[in-house]
């Protein structure tokens, strides 16, 4: 082979591993822009009902947000009927209740408890921060009392999903 035909077929050679190079930077690169978007579940919309008054509802959605969720907050007069309407039991109920993904959450549930509850996907009804205890998510204070998230069963139970 002549030492021009050499030179045309190592330049061709060349110019396609620069392509391939070239081609598998843009992959990687169009693989790490798709892992670091939100998974479904964390960028699941919570629908937040609350009293128009209470402040610490309104730190809770600000916890929620900066953990990555959206959120719709409402402002209700009705609470009372809001929880009856999705079977909030009496003993379980605080100041605000939400939807996520077919579950409520009613009370100052931690955002990364409600990320489980999504990626875990149990067959309840939703979870529940009883009451409002200090140092829970929008009830920051100066003490943290231990609380318990409970899981709202279907059929009106209620059990311990995790302590804090």
């Amino acid at each position: 082979m002549s030492k021009q035909k050499q030179r045309n077929s190592s330049s061709g050679k060349s110019t396609l591993w620069v392509w391939l190079g070239a081609l598998g930077v843009a992959a990687i690169a169009g693989l790490l822009f798709f892992q670091t978007q939100k998974p479904a579940a964390a960028a699941a919309d919570l629908v937040v009902y609350k009293s128009p008054t209470c402040g610490c509802c309104s730190k809770w959605v600000k916890h929620l947000e900066e953990s990555g969720f959206t959120v719709a907050a409402h402002n209700r007069s009705d609470m009372p009927q809001i929880k009856r309407t999705y079977g909030v039991p009496e003993q379980a109920q605080s100041c605000h209740t939400a939807k996520v993904g077919g579950y409520v959450i009613e009370g100052h549930v931690p955002a990364d408890v409600i990320a489980r509850l999504l990626r875990e996907k149990p067959d309840i009804r939703g979870l529940a921060v009883p009451g409002m205890p200090m140092g829970s998510p929008g009830m920051e204070g100066p003490r943290k009392d231990p609380y318990d998230i409970v899981a709202l069963g279907r059929d009106g139970s209620m059990t311990v999903y995790e302590r804090r």
